[in-house]
């Protein structure tokens, strides 16, 4: 790509400067807009100087985009479009909104931010931290973050940061699933500039960077896209209303929107991966699914897609050739569930499909527990597909992430629900499964503070709208007590990691397991390589509440036997292991309970274990 090409050009004309606003090679700035809806419009620019007039300029119409070319802009100049009752309105692509979602847009440079490809390696090699920027550290910015690279890095040993939405919300707090300017940059966080200095820093650290987008609806505040073009449409219905217009009357340029949109943030910024937020709620009956465009554009320019989806279904990850998506991975929650339900009891809601041993096995062997071939007792009916063909490093599981923890009533993390040893042991089995493993941000150190939903909306109607509906939303479940407000402000401070707890016990011995296996998994051999799923010997002892796991190096020459204890009473546990001698080198608890540091297994196969309550353990053959 040239350096006067912009990346999100919506014509095969390499000189189109694309819609949005742009600098022009000459150093005047192109401004265009999809407006179908628009009679007419001009463009405002605001002066820089308090006294100073603004600059309104006439869009010529060209079909439905209106556009024109401006001298004597520069980068970070304030902009609206008015309509002809005098409307005025941000940019639908705006890349920057410093007063917020309701005030002007600001031009962006893209160009200038664009740096080299990052060498990410392989999705299957990712071990991935998902962190929400304005909870992670005090100050709640994309510095934070980077002032936590080393940690990131050195202490925990990750290798690549998946960052929570932060397309431009109403307000300054939010999860940013909310986002109403998917093109800009949530200003409280650090605007286009902190976001580069990030990226920037973590590729020097060798760390990845995944964002989190979402392309299934957009907020209730601040979001004027239906004014200008028909960017929803009434032909599908979703949980937030109309469905965004992928196979409708205009949908090539809605279609082309979020295919730039994804390609600015691999192209512009530098990520090396997108997840795709609940693609399920993405309503598309064309010929090709737009989910299969983004995929092959973001792969194009070299990033890596993973989808979220709840159906269990393997089309998010099947190559386009065989009618896929051909996405490079996706979240699979029911290693989550399994390993939830199991050590927590609960049985409310969607865990009541869950709770046995045989329900981990299955989601370490195939990824899905429900794959089609059982019927859910919470949907009313069998669901899901097989998985035949799929490698297990497709599939990205977790112990937590954002969507587990703060869609409970009051954020509570793992380790408050089922106590610390508990949660190692399903730490254990996401970090040596043949899945990739994602943690939630804090969990390596058994973090106190819960994250709960949180919002600060302007709007006082969408404000209560969303306190009322949070009230209402748990009733599947019958959790008891008070449901945080999330527009309370501290709903939202309590969520802030507090970092030093990682430096006393119990943490820092959390902390320190967490790096143990994750060094392990990083590792050893027996861990590492393609189709790790044809590697692996799972079986599930139902009444002991218990789960064996062996794993082997493609050539054989390193072999990992894992055994995972959920119980919380002793167990018996006869089990047939590879024969052979094998050495402990990982436990989740303290020494003192766990002294057996060898294991013999006879030449028929046989072997006999005290289990103790609530603890994994390590051995590796030879």
């Amino acid at each position: 790509m040239t350096p006067t090409q912009d990346p999100q050009q919506t014509t095969g004309d390499p000189e189109d400067p694309g819609l949005g606003a742009n600098p022009l090679p000459d150093g005047r700035w192109s401004f265009r807009v999809w407006a179908p809806r628009a009679a007419s419009l001009q463009l405002e620019l605001l002066p820089r100087r308090e006294g100073d007039d603004p600059r309104r300029l006439e869009l010529h119409r060209d079909g439905d985009v209106f556009g024109v070319e401006v001298a004597g802009v520069e980068a970070g100049d304030r902009y609206f479009y008015v309509f002809a009752d005098g409307r005025r309105r941000p940019d639908p692509r705006s890349r920057r909104q410093p007063d917020g979602v309701h005030g002007p847009s600001a031009t962006v440079d893209l160009g200038r931010r664009r740096t080299q490809r990052f060498a990410a390696g392989p999705v299957a090699d990712w071990v991935i931290y998902e962190l929400h920027v304005g909870t992670f550290t005090p100050a709640g910015t994309f510095d934070g973050v980077v002032d936590k690279l080393d940690y990131l890095r050195d202490e925990l040993g990750v290798n690549a940061i998946e960052l929570m939405p932060v397309a431009a919300f109403a307000g300054e707090r939010g999860w940013g699933y909310d986002g109403v300017h998917p093109f800009a940059v949530q200003e409280s966080y650090g605007g286009p500039s902190g976001l580069s200095r990030l990226v920037h820093a973590a590729h020097t650290k060798g760390i990845a960077l995944i964002l989190d987008v979402v392309y299934n609806h957009l907020g209730p505040e601040g979001n004027y896209l239906r004014e200008f073009a028909p960017y929803f449409t009434n032909k599908h219905e979703t949980p937030w209303g109309d469905a965004l217009n992928f196979d409708d009357v205009g949908a090539d340029f809605v279609r082309s929107y979020f295919r730039d949109n994804a390609l600015q943030w691999i192209r512009d910024y530098g990520f090396d991966g997108l997840r795709l937020d609940a693609v399920q709620m993405i309503q598309d009956a064309s010929p090709r699914h737009v989910l299969a465009e983004i995929g092959e554009a973001v792969q194009a320019a070299g990033g890596a897609l993973i989808a979220e989806s709840d159906r269990n279904d393997p089309i998010t990850v099947r190559p386009r050739s065989e009618g896929g998506w051909g996405h490079d991975a996706q979240w699979s929650d029911d290693l989550h569930h399994s390993l939830h339900a199991i050590s927590s009891g609960e049985r409310k809601g969607y865990y009541e499909d869950y709770g046995r041993a045989s329900d981990v096995a299955a989601a370490l062997e195939r990824g899905f527990v429900y794959d089609g071939s059982r019927p859910s007792s919470f949907r009313g009916t069998r669901y899901g597909k097989s998985t035949s063909g799929i490698p297990a490093e497709r599939h990205v599981v977790c112990l937590q992430n954002h969507d587990q923890i703060g869609n409970r009533a009051r954020g509570d993390r793992i380790a408050a629900l089922v106590g610390i040893q508990a949660a190692k042991v399903g730490a254990a089995v996401v970090l040596l499964c043949p899945e990739v493993p994602l943690l939630f941000m804090g969990e390596e150190f058994a973090a106190t503070q819960p994250f709960p939903y949180f919002t600060s909306h302007g709007d006082p109607g969408v404000a209560r709208s969303v306190t009322e509906g949070r009230r209402h939303e748990f009733s599947a479940f019958e959790w008891q007590g008070e449901v945080p407000d999330p527009q309370a402000e501290a709903t939202f401070e309590r969520a802030i990691l507090q970092w030093d707890d990682r430096l006393r016990d119990p943490h820092a011995e959390v902390l320190a397991f967490y790096r143990e296996a994750i060094s392990l998994r990083r590792h050893h051999p027996a861990l590492a390589g393609p189709d790790r799923r044809e590697r692996l010997l799972v079986r599930a002892f139902d009444p002991q509440e218990a789960v064996t796991m062996e794993r082997w190096s493609e050539d054989g020459s390193a072999r990992l036997l894992a055994i995972f204890a959920f119980s919380r009473r002793p167990q018996r546990l006869p089990f047939q292991p590879t024969p052979g001698r094998w050495r402990r080198i990982l436990h989740t608890g303290p020494e003192e309970k766990a002294p057996r540091k060898e294991l013999i297994v006879g030449a028929d196969g046989w072997a006999e274990m005290e289990l103790l309550p609530l603890m994994a353990k390590v051995y590796e053959h030879g």
